[in-house]
């Protein structure tokens, strides 16, 4: 590998205009592809095959009226509640927005509200009907029986009287006709008023059911109105979002505020913010420092820049194929900058040490394409690899971002190792300032200066925190994984759940909808369940409408379960909604526990009322995909982990280094983990971090962070490892390696680090707020990694075992093939071709 990347470079720096316009085609290409075909991104988290979608399909095939998707807009009048002016103005743009192609319907707060208040009146008032009728029937029945009474005596009397029977017939046939008459109005009198007291019954349960639900809070002050619209929320354009938020405001004419909930407010049709810039100009500032010069500082950028275009370009391009998330781009967009920079710097700092020493420029950039650019290839392998392997889990949503990220990697790596060899055939010196290159050239001039350099070296290495690290390894040792252990308590107390409004920043739109609404009607209204029952078939009318009541108060008797109503049925009863308001917020411990409970009562409802009942709606389907990816958390860390120690042991040719690595990684993660539980889950620091409303913690954010995290601790690792293990090819003691590789690489490595920990924590305070504590969870992870695990841990321990750290056993040495990622087959600098050294002995 190092061999052809050797002649990569070479090949790079003579034909740098071939390479730069093969780059900027594919640029132009990507470019114009994306602008033409890209697609609408959503944040749909939906899982083929769980019950919340299979149900979601069966509503929309059988109530296509209930399976759109809706979002709430909740009005806030001043002191002394809705003048008329403001129940008017809030009426008027309800109306407006039934206007738009994308609105179904909307509820009125008001009008529902006043249904609701006056059910009980009128339940009254119909119960005193009823009373007045019964008693008006009692008394026609009382009437009826003495008329009965007097037919029988006179009956009596005529037959005593020895009347024939034409005679009895003709003088009681016509009183016999009127009590005839009189007993069918009875019947149809106590029909009617049984029908009545049915719809009473009904309307009583009604009321029962919906009396915990309010629109018009009791204040007065606070009310709030449902949009329904024709598609599911994930499916809004931009422009539709815009259009509803528009028409709400207007009511501010009136003196009322209108505050539109996330799902309407929620805008991912932009990937950068003023935060991720900041983020870019702190990695160009680093740059700057550790180069010296804005044009070898502006390097790492361009090609950053360059492969985050192709790449992210390239998944935008893809986007009209496949339903993509916003994380998608933006994790790809992370990824790209953050290992775009890195990797190109990697390359640059190389070929700028080895031209200080005074290698020719062409051969210094060909070698540090064949040394730096094969630790490049490696590293973003082991990236590659962890986030390729997002597909195992079988979650689309997952699988489309893993490969967006994977792939704009993949293009990192490759612009690394063809367009950074170019420009810097392109600048030349220019890439070393000019008293740099004044005090390299004296010294170079000075006789014997190359040993004199080594010894140097090999002195300097003592010193520093890599000397201070070798000088106490046990304590250092201790010290990291005392720190990382501590950092990682709080993560045995992680729980997963998509976030909801209150998880937006406190400024936000959709923060203020989401605190008024809790406050003003409970958090459960923020994240209602839908609940569809499948009845039996050829239900009349009255028995459906039973039915549903049944059902509801079924649903009504499970723990935190505020109300439970039925919303909708089907034109054949077949199909029935109901809609469950829980005592806590979607993303709440108590919300997923009634969720499971509700599930928990499918086989008695069936049992009892041959009902199928199923849960689906944004409230379930988020439970479900915490779960599933909960479950798919040990086989995706398995594969992973797997996968990257048979890449590290063909790398190092060593057992210790990639078990080392790993377990570095596994301490490093946990910690990661920890901080996000005591930052987004348990509100530390949350005036800092802008967490307003501490909770649950993204639920996909593990198995990304995983993934990224493993990719990038490996990085480092190879970056650190690579350098001891060139230095003990080339002779050193196993000990001394240590000092010295470290030493070589500790400078480029804080750079990269600092960079990539500068760009991810730019994303903290991201518009999109699912990237946020991700941001939060890679920057604190990259870096405990890179200066607790890589620069403390690994020298601490790979100094203590010394010649152990590269033991291997000699049948395995035979059969692993030779990657030589240090280069050892590149030597004798300045030579116009790479000659072949002698393979290092493996160590036994």
């Amino acid at each position: 590998m190092a061999l052809f990347l050797y002649r990569l470079g070479k090949f790079s720096y003579r034909r740098r205009w071939l390479v730069i316009a093969l780059w900027l085609a594919a640029l132009v290409a990507v470019g114009g592809s994306a602008a033409a075909f890209h697609g609408t991104l959503s944040n749909n988290f939906q899982i083929p095959g769980t019950e919340t979608q299979r149900i979601a399909d069966k509503l929309k095939e059988d109530l296509p009226s209930a399976s759109g998707g809706s979002a709430t807009i909740v009005f806030e009048a001043p002191e002394g509640g809705f003048t008329d002016e403001g129940r008017a103005a809030v009426t008027g743009v309800l109306q407006k927005l039934e206007t738009l192609p994308d609105v179904r319907g909307t509820v009125d707060p008001f009008a529902t509200q006043a249904q609701v208040d006056q059910a009980g009146q009128a339940i009254s008032d119909g119960e005193q009907q009823l009373a007045a009728g019964q008693a008006q029937l009692d008394a026609s029945r009382a009437t009826l029986e003495a008329g009965k009474a007097q037919l029988a005596a006179a009956e009596q009397q005529l037959a005593a009287a020895g009347a024939p029977a034409a005679l009895v017939e003709a003088q009681l046939g016509q009183q016999k006709a009127e009590l005839a008459a009189g007993e069918a109005r009875l019947q149809a009198g106590q029909q009617e008023l049984d029908a009545n007291k049915a719809k009473l019954e009904l309307g009583k349960r009604q009321a029962e059911a919906s009396s915990a639900i309010r629109f018009v809070s009791g204040d007065g002050r606070a009310a709030v109105a449902q949009v329904q619209f024709n598609t599911s929320i994930n499916g809004l354009s931009p422009e539709t979002r815009q259009q509803v938020q528009d028409i709400a405001h207007e009511t501010s004419s009136a003196g009322v505020t209108a505050l539109a909930s996330k799902e309407i407010t929620e805008d991912i049709s932009e990937l950068f913010g003023a935060a991720e810039i900041i983020g870019i100009a702190v990695a160009a500032l680093v740059l700057i420092i550790m180069l010296g010069t804005l044009v070898a500082a502006g390097l790492p950028l361009l090609m950053a820049v360059v492969g985050v275009g192709v790449g992210v370009g390239t998944t935008f391009a893809l986007s009209g194929l496949f339903d993509m998330s916003s994380i998608s781009p933006m994790l790809a967009l992370m990824l790209g900058l953050a290992v775009g920079i890195d990797y190109s710097l990697f390359i640059v700092n190389r070929h700028r040490t080895q031209l200080l020493a005074g290698m020719d420029p062409e051969e210094s950039v060909a070698r540090a394409t064949g040394t730096s650019g094969n630790a490049v290839v490696f590293a973003g392998l082991t990236v590659i690899i962890a986030l390729a392997a997002l597909v195992v889990p079988g979650l689309p949503f997952l699988t489309v971002m893993g490969l967006a990220a994977a792939g704009t990697v993949a293009v990192a790596v490759l612009v690394a190792i063809t367009l950074t060899p170019a420009m810097l055939s392109l600048i030349g010196r220019r890439i070393i300032s000019r008293r740099a290159w004044a005090q390299a050239e004296a010294h170079n001039a000075e006789p014997g200066h190359e040993a004199a350099d080594e010894a140097a070296d090999r002195e300097r290495s003592t010193h520093g925190w890599g000397g201070m690290v070798t000088r106490h390894p046990v304590l250092a040792l201790l010290a990291g994984v005392l720190l990382l252990g501590t950092l990682a308590l709080p993560a045995a107390q992680l729980q997963l759940a998509l976030p909801d409004g209150g998880s937006e920043p406190l400024e936000s739109e959709a923060y203020q909808a989401y605190d008024l609404t809790a406050r003003s009607f409970g958090e459960g209204v923020t994240g209602p369940i839908v609940a569809v029952g499948e009845f039996p078939a050829n239900l009349d009318e009255a028995r459906a409408q039973a039915l549903q009541y049944d059902v509801a108060d079924k649903l009504r008797e499970v723990e935190n379960v505020v109300a439970a109503v039925p919303v909708a049925l089907s034109e054949d009863r077949r199909t029935a909604v109901f809609q469950v308001i829980p005592e806590e917020g979607p993303a709440s411990a108590s919300t997923v526990k009634v969720v499971s409970e509700l599930r928990g009562l499918n086989d008695e409802i069936q049992a009892e009322y041959d009902v199928a009942m199923g849960l689906t709606g944004q409230t379930a389907g988020n439970i479900d995909v915490s779960t599933k990816l909960g479950e798919a958390l040990p086989p995706y860390l398995a594969i992973v982990v797997g996968l990257s120690l048979i890449l590290l042991l063909l790398v190092f040719r060593s057992i210790v280094v990639p078990l080392l690595a790993t377990g570095g990684f596994l301490l490093s993660l946990a910690a990661a983990f920890g901080a996000v539980v005591a930052v987004y889950q348990w509100g530390w620091l949350g005036s800092v971090f802008d967490v307003a409303n501490p909770g649950a913690v993204l639920s996909f954010l593990p198995i990304i962070l995983i993934g990224v995290l493993f990719g990038l601790a490996m990085d480092y690792q190879v970056f650190i490892a690579s350098g001891m293990r060139e230095a003990y090819m080339h002779g050193s003691s196993a000990k001394e390696a240590v000092r010295v590789g470290f030493r070589h690489a500790a400078a480029v490595v804080t750079a990269a680090a600092i960079i990539m920990v500068s760009v991810f924590a730019g994303f903290i305070f991201s518009h999109l707020t699912m990237v946020r504590p991700l941001g939060f969870a890679m920057a604190f992870g990259v870096l405990l990694d890179a200066f607790v695990v890589r620069m403390t841990i690994v020298p601490a321990v790979m100094y203590l075992l010394g010649e152990k750290s590269w033991w291997l056993p000699r049948w395995l040495d035979r059969i692993l093939p030779d990657v030589d990622v240090e280069g050892a087959k590149l030597v004798k600098p300045g030579s116009g071709h790479p000659k072949h050294a002698k393979a290092a002995e493996p160590v036994h």
